[in-house]
Formats: structure tokens, C-alpha cells, sequence
């Protein structure tokens, strides 16, 4: 896995399963992989994978089941959008603004972008349906 610099490995890795929890990749209340799964697949160390199933379940996000596994608690959706969304908006937003404000771009600029970004993924979406 390629990750980024401006943020911390396991977490890096806590959002990649999030992002797999989300496309139905791992359904509620389904067993996802070990850590030493998890891991292997990331090419880190397992203590950085446990860090990752830590902040998940610190989060509601994931549950154990002792002598079983990690399973994906049934609300976990719903609880990383909540997440994500209050991430948006409390610091993207405010970045992309300060931006705006810098580059002089204004929302008409914007919403155009926006439309122009949005309408292709619409349509792609939409014929793959």
C-alpha cells in the first residue's frame, strides 16, 4: 500500500477498511480480516494494524468477538459518515475556503467545478447501474 506522509500509518490503514466498510466491501456485521491479514496485505508491522482494529473499535466502528475475530458493527456506516462529515466540515472546508480566499476563486467558479466534476461521475454512475 502507498501511503502519505501527512498522516499517521494506522490511520491511513483505519480509513482504508472504513472505505471498504462503506463500498459493502465488508457488510455489517460481518467478520473483516486479522490483523496479521490486514498486515500482510499493507506490507507494515502487525502492532501498526493493531493500532488501526484499536482506533476502530475505540470508534464503534468494528467489534471483537473473543476467539473469533473483528466483526463490523451494524450501525458502522452510519458512524463513519458522521465522522467523516464533521472532518469536512470542521477542517476541509475551512482549508478550501482560506484557498479561495487566497486564489481569489468564487463560488460561482466553484459550483461550476463542482457541476463539471459532478455531472461526468453522475453519469458514469448511473450507466454502470
Amino acid at each position: 500500500m502507498n501511503f502519505n506522509s501527512n498522516q499517521s500509518i494506522f490511520i491511513q490503514i483505519a480509513e482504508r477498511i472504513c472505505d471498504r466498510i462503506l463500498s459493502k466491501e465488508y457488510p455489517a456485521d460481518t467478520r473483516i480480516p486479522s490483523v496479521r491479514e490486514i498486515a500482510v496485505e499493507m506490507e507494515v508491522n502487525p502492532n501498526t494494524a493493531m493500532r488501526s482494529f484499536e482506533r476502530l473499535q475505540a470508534n464503534g466502528i468494528i467489534y471483537n468477538k473473543r476467539g473469533i475475530g473483528n466483526f463490523v458493527s451494524s450501525d458502522a456506516g452510519e458512524r463513519i459518515r458522521k465522522m467523516r462529515h464533521e472532518h469536512f466540515i470542521s477542517e476541509v472546508l475551512p482549508a478550501l475556503f482560506a484557498e479561495m480566499q487566497l486564489l481569489d476563486i468564487g463560488f460561482d467558479e466553484l459550483a461550476n467545478a463542482y457541476t463539471s466534476f459532478y455531472q461526468p461521475h453522475k453519469k458514469k454512475n448511473h450507466e454502470e447501474k
